[in-house]
């Protein structure tokens, strides 16, 4: 029998948990082979998390079992075997803890108190400098007397790789730091910071290389690092690459006593810093500025997988000193991950409004950025075929934001031989009608015309929010209107009576009730959204208004001519062509009468485009407005002439700041940029004649 050990293990369990820990070892040291000097990773960030994570719960309930190479006692693979010179860092790379959600941040935060020595009440004597973690390459850079010498790779934290001819091609990289306001360059400075590529750059570098039948890039990641790690310059210098300052190694005699300070010095000798940092003692607004790069994050050009969080003051960072990682004034507090593995486990087909045929992947359930996905985007028959996807792949499914997700592509390295290729279909899943595709044209579809599925996906995105906004009309109920044939088309919404709805599954008179008024209040909706409701192809919520702005009544818009369409700027003839070929359909034209029967509001409000007095000025919004939603105030300073950009900067003309408006409200301060809060804001208009309602076209003298 076996006899008892500690923390109630048996000798049995012991040894099955050294075994595991073994094998973890093996798996990482594998995965960090293939990431660190192959650049090409054949698992997630989250996948490899996970087993860092079992690996370090093991070792913290059983010490006894950490051996000296584990990767939990360093940061990288454990040697480096490559055909760079490698340099030995004078100040070790440490890689950063990590916490994944608020409650462990505000753990960090009492492992703090409790290491300095206070109460868990006290209040914090230091501030915290927060920035995006970006999703790059670490680098440090050397300079002496003001001169770039040196540039390596993280490499293991210890020693790295020099590369230094590939990073002079880096045009945010100086060559020789600049003089600004009087400020001499050290006589030694090694900066630190990420290579990265922009995601723009990204997808336009992975389309040259595919056009080269060349091997693509998996993610930005991916991209910096190979193009980075190229053995002749001249390939680098041929790829898009960028470079962000995050922070120092040795500076001696450096005047600056924090890193927020250090980082406004590294500005002013040349360096690209991320300027809509946060710098709080407050743990809550921390909090907030995650949130804030959360919700940004899918509109980014850069790619980032987190929020970094670091003690601003130096003298509290050599207080709280580092472990063998990582130091324990920093923390990495990780985005849920966006790109996960699952098995692919065939592919289906929908049926959209436009009669276009869209394979999409049935998927093992996997949860990325918070959601279980089991369904994914394949785009097109195209893709499919040229990402080599197969029916049992184990693939790479993204989800950024709100966007829905799609396969990246499989991961060819783990396939079995027992994987199928996937065949188009010839007739539509739905009706059985032929399938057309148009030479030239990567999308195939359905040539039925009274394709069941085509009737239900136009009335769904007619009644979705950027339509006609009618809650409560879903696909279920949709497809219940078009299956009883109380609806053929999106005017037959207006003429239901609350007898046929009571008829169908689920409805009471209450919800029959809420529908019907939905439905009636819809009719108040302005044209822009009629337009973008009616699914005119390649004519969305942006181009709607563009189109309404030179054409102020649906009629005038049906009487244009495509030359005097494709006259408008950012219309062109591919839209022009549409619409003219919309508007051309008799049956197109007969929705349009039910529409204007039902009192449906097909001219503007105004006839005239109305004030601009913003026309041409740059303005930023941050915090909460009571008045206005961030869409709506977006929409309305549009309407008004205005630019609205993400970040404060010396071109913006003023700040819109409402409640907890964060870092740009100081950012704006420190640029000497206007500021106006809510009511200033809402007086301003009236001063202007502007009705400041929310969803009022702005009307009176500009």
């Amino acid at each position: 029998m076996s006899g008892k050990r500690s923390h109630g293990h048996t000798d049995d369990d012991l040894e099955a948990l050294r075994r595991r820990a073994e094998e973890l070892r093996r798996e990482i040291a594998e995965h960090d082979r293939h990431y660190y000097l192959e650049d090409a990773p054949v698992i997630s960030d989250a996948e490899y998390d996970r087993l860092l994570d079992e690996l370090i719960a093991i070792e913290t309930a059983h010490p006894e079992l950490i051996t000296p190479d584990s990767p939990t006692q360093r940061v990288g693979p454990p040697e480096l075997v490559t055909e760079f010179r490698p340099v030995e860092h004078a100040l070790p790379m440490l890689s950063l803890s990590k916490v994944t959600s608020e409650s462990e941040f505000h753990d960090w935060i009492g492992r703090i108190r409790r290491q300095l020595g206070l109460p868990a009440d006290a209040p914090l004597p230091c501030h915290f400098c927060c920035e995006p973690k970006f999703d790059g390459l670490s680098v440090e850079l050397v300079y002496e007397n003001g001169e770039f010498t040196l540039g390596s790779t993280r490499g293991n934290g210890l020693v790295g790789e020099d590369v230094t001819l590939n990073l002079r091609t880096i045009r945010s990289i100086p060559r020789r730091l600049e003089r600004r306001g009087g400020h001499e360059p050290p006589r030694l400075l090694e900066v630190r910071g990420e290579v990265y590529m922009p995601i723009a750059a990204f997808r336009k570098l992975n389309r040259e290389l595919e056009k080269a039948g060349e091997r693509v890039f998996a993610n930005p990641r991916n991209a910096a690092a190979g193009s980075l790690r190229q053995k002749d310059p001249r390939v680098t210098a041929r790829r898009p690459l960028a470079f962000y300052a995050w922070g120092i190694g040795r500076w001696p005699d450096n005047p600056h006593p924090t890193h927020s300070a250090t980082m406004r010095a590294l500005a002013r000798f040349g360096f690209p810093v991320y300027e809509d940092s946060c710098v709080s003692k407050d743990p809550k607004r921390v909090a907030a500025y995650h949130a804030r790069l959360l919700e940004r994050r899918a509109s980014m050009p850069f790619e980032m997988d987190g929020t970094v969080a670091k003690v601003d003051e130096y003298a509290i960072q050599r207080e709280l000193g580092q472990v063998a990682r990582s130091p324990r004034w920093a923390i990495a507090w990780k985005f849920p991950p966006i790109q996960r593995e699952t098995r692919l486990l065939d592919i289906g087909i929908s049926v959209g409004r436009t009669g276009a045929l869209t394979p999409f992947a049935i998927l093992e359930p996997v949860e990325i950025a918070g959601a279980i996905v089991r369904r994914a985007s394949l785009h097109n028959f195209d893709e499919i075929e040229r990402k080599d996807i197969r029916i049992g792949d184990w693939v790479w499914v993204e989800r950024a934001g709100d966007v829905i997700p799609y396969v990246v592509g499989p991961i060819v390295e783990r396939r079995t031989g027992k994987e199928r290729r996937f065949v188009p279909p010839t007739h539509c899943p739905v009706c059985g009608a032929p399938v057309d595709r148009a030479p030239g044209e990567a999308t195939a579809y359905c040539t039925g015309a009274s394709c069941p599925a085509q009737r239900v996906q136009r009335l769904v995105y007619f009644a979705s929010r950027t339509g006609m906004d009618i809650e409560g009309l879903g696909e279920k109920l949709a497809t219940q209107l078009v299956e009883r044939g109380l609806v053929e088309d999106v005017g037959d919404l207006y003429f239901l009576r609350k007898e046929q709805l009571l008829e169908l599954e689920r409805m009471g008179e209450k919800s029959a009730d809420n529908l019907l008024g939905a439905i009636e209040r819809s009719k108040r909706q302005p044209l822009s959204r009629v337009l973008t409701a009616l699914g005119i192809r390649h004519v969305g919520p942006t181009v709607a208004r563009l189109l309404v702005r030179h054409f102020p009544s649906i009629d005038a818009l049906a009487a244009a001519s495509e030359e005097q369409l494709a006259a408008i700027p950012q219309i062109g003839p591919v839209v022009a062509h549409s619409v003219r070929t919309f508007f051309s359909s008799e049956r197109n034209r007969e929705v349009i009468e039910k529409l204007r029967r039902a009192g449906v509001q097909l001219e503007e409000a105004t006839t005239h485009e109305g004030p601009r007095p913003f026309e041409g000025k740059t303005v930023v919004v941050t915090g909460r407005l009571e008045r206005w939603t961030r869409s709506e105030i977006k929409e309305f300073l549009e309407r008004l002439g205005a630019h609205v950009a993400s970040s404060v900067s010396k071109r913006t003309d003023f700040v819109l700041a409402g409640e907890d408006p964060g870092s740009k409200l100081d950012r704006a301060r420190e640029l000497g940029r206007p500021v106006l809060d809510e009511q200033a804001f809402v007086a301003e208009l009236r001063k202007l004649g502007i009705d400041p309602d929310p969803g009022v076209e702005p009307t009176g003298q500009a």
